[in-house]
């Protein structure tokens, strides 16, 4: 067993720091490897998770995706490893291949547990390996592996055979076959899967990364731990969006494939239309009923909303249900199962995927059948025929048929499950996320739809350019404990600067939380500012401002008013620090303290 105490003789003094303050850099061109004390100030400013990966992205942000000195990261947050409600998710971060923006995925499993109890913080990955390789880690071993004889392995396969070496974070044929949106998949079913994170690990001939610790991480104040864990156990008890009967703990994420689809914004036909006629046949309910699945998910949450059938089909979440179901107006439930199956074992991210499928079919006037969806996804992570084209995503697919209009994404990253024309604030969302059209930057869904934390009307822009910034800056926070963003459904920043107190020793305000989420998404504008990205990107498909929804069953669905949405921009843009064309300002940059990023 590594030898903590050690650890914290030697100055890794988990009490006074966000974490044990050691990273693990690895060069895969020189094969050599070294461990790195973080100076505490840099981790108490950028927390760990998401924030501190920014820390060592923001230096290589402007070299191409495929540059050897572009790092990968692997970032752990400070409660990862402890009883912390909902905080086994690991942050991984470079840039985007698809979007050439800022590209960080908060990704589940196993892999941010066993590398906190191996006493690493994350991991820094550069260079290129001569030959397909797997970098090993058992706690304080450190070791680069031929992989060439898992050249061409599906993700399921590789965790199969890797599995006994800890958790598992790989990729599929698809990265390998220069797909832009394909993912790395974390023990399995686990996905880093926007923005094309996987084909960053193929560039640097990086099939996987195990991880195995044997460690135990040490908590400040047990006991005030437990209370705290508590408090939040007691809010998430009460919250019926997480544990009520139609909530994420009974029907996990395709709880929402309803709702959505009643409030009559659910993408359809390529974003035609936002409502699916056979979408009660598709619900959550109908795969219950063909699957009879059971609850699992990440390490330390009891809410588990991922969902396995009895014969070990893994079922989809949410957006693949609702993109390889309306979006390509299939109506077909096995359908749904096998594209998630595919895109899972290829690895390759559902939402562009289905996104692009339904690119093609719109500008091809093809109907796709169940057998053609299998037949282009195959393509797809093959790199063969027409997959070669869809691969690149349905931004460039649609620009090589000069039918750019078509491609339904901002910063050239395909929209989620959520049409803008439905609920106003995940309008402005889509615009304003840094990498690309996410609904996970602000979520305006928890307030427009589940009410959460105060309804909203959903039809107006009024208030929400403060909410969505807000939002967003908490959920940059989310990101850096590296917890579960469903879980401030039920709570807050309050409880769980409380729980980060009880494990650091450091005292910290809910204030002190969204004050770092605010300076870490600066950061990450001022970064895409240096590729380049103005208010020209913060924009929406021309469709949404001259097309209609699915008006029905006495809701109106109009086109959203472009006057309105670029006031509310606007007003986005001056309380996040930014001039009219999206770039941060010097003097809110020196406010922040932020001034020598610029």
């Amino acid at each position: 067993m590594i030898q903590f105490k050690t650890l914290l003789l030697k100055g890794y003094s988990y009490a006074m720091t966000v974490g044990w303050g050691r990273i693990l850099h690895v060069d895969l061109s020189s094969g050599k490897h070294r461990f790195e004390d973080i100076d505490p100030d840099v981790s108490r400013l950028w927390i760990g998770g998401k924030g501190l990966a920014g820390y060592y992205l923001l230096p290589e942000i402007t070299r191409s995706p495929d540059d050897p000195a572009l790092p990968l990261i692997f970032m752990a947050g400070p409660l990862t490893g402890t009883p912390a409600p909902a905080s086994g998710r690991i942050c991984v971060m470079s840039k985007s291949p698809l979007t050439g923006a800022i590209g960080d995925c908060s990704v589940g499993g196993g892999f941010g547990w066993q590398l906190k109890k191996a006493g690493i913080d994350g991991i820094v990955i550069t260079g290129v390996s001569r030959r397909l390789c797997g970098i090993e880690i058992s706690d304080e071993n450190v070791s680069i592996e031929d992989a060439g004889r898992l050249e061409g392995t599906g993700t399921n396969e590789i965790y199969s055979r890797l599995k006994d070496k800890g958790s598992v974070a790989c990729i599929g044929p698809a990265a390998e076959h220069g797909v832009l949106f394909s993912s790395i998949m974390v023990d399995g079913t686990f996905a880093a899967g926007r923005g094309g994170l996987g084909l960053v690990s193929a560039s640097k001939n990086l099939k996987y990364v195990t991880v195995h610790g044997t460690g135990v991480v040490p908590v400040h104040d047990q006991e005030k731990l437990r209370k705290a864990g508590e408090d939040i156990r007691r809010l998430i008890a009460a919250t019926p969006a997480l544990t009520g009967e139609h909530g994420l703990q009974n029907c996990g994420t395709a709880a929402c494939y309803d709702l959505i689809s009643c409030r009559r914004m659910m993408p359809t036909a390529n974003f035609r239309k936002t409502f699916f006629p056979p979408a009660q046949s598709m619900n959550s309910h109908a795969f219950a009923d063909a699957y009879r699945p059971k609850r699992y998910g990440c390490k330390a949450c009891h809410v588990l909303c991922k969902r396995v059938g009895e014969d070990g089909t893994h079922l989809p979440e949410f957006e693949t249900m609702s993109h390889f179901s309306a979006l390509i107006e299939n109506e077909n439930l096995s359908a749904v199962t096998e594209a998630n199956r595919i895109c899972n074992e290829a690895g390759m991210d559902t939402i562009s995927a289905g996104a692009t499928l339904a690119c093609f079919s719109e500008i091809s006037g093809e109907k796709l059948t169940p057998a053609r969806i299998t037949e282009l996804l195959l393509d797809i992570a093959a790199g063969k025929g027409e997959g070669s084209e869809l691969g690149q995503g349905s931004l460039r697919f649609a620009e090589s048929k000069g039918c750019s209009d078509l491609s339904m994404s901002v910063k050239g990253m395909e929209l989620p499950g959520y049409d803008p024309r439905g609920a106003y604030g995940m309008a402005l969302g889509y615009v304003t996320s840094t990498r690309g059209a996410c609904h996970l930057r602000a979520y305006p869904i928890s307030h427009e739809i589940l009410r959460k934390p105060v309804a909203t009307d959903r039809f107006s822009f009024a208030g929400k350019a403060r909410i969505v910034k807000i939002a967003e800056d908490m959920n940059a926070v989310i990101d850096s404990l590296t917890v579960c963003k469903f879980f401030l459904f039920g709570c807050s920043l309050e409880e769980y600067s409380s729980v980060l107190s009880a494990v650091t020793g450091t005292e910290t305000s809910a204030q002190d939380l969204l004050a770092a989420g605010e300076r870490i998404y600066f950061r990450e504008r001022v970064m895409n500012a240096k590729c380049g990205f103005t208010s020209d990107d913060d924009d929406l498909p021309p469709r949404f401002f001259a097309e209609e929804g699915s008006s029905g069953d006495g809701i109106d669905i109009p086109p959203l008013n472009r006057e309105d949405f670029l006031e509310a921009r606007s007003k986005y843009y001056r309380i996040r620090g930014l001039d009219g064309k999206g770039i941060p300002l010097e003097n809110f940059a020196e406010e922040l303290g932020l001034s020598e990023l610029l």
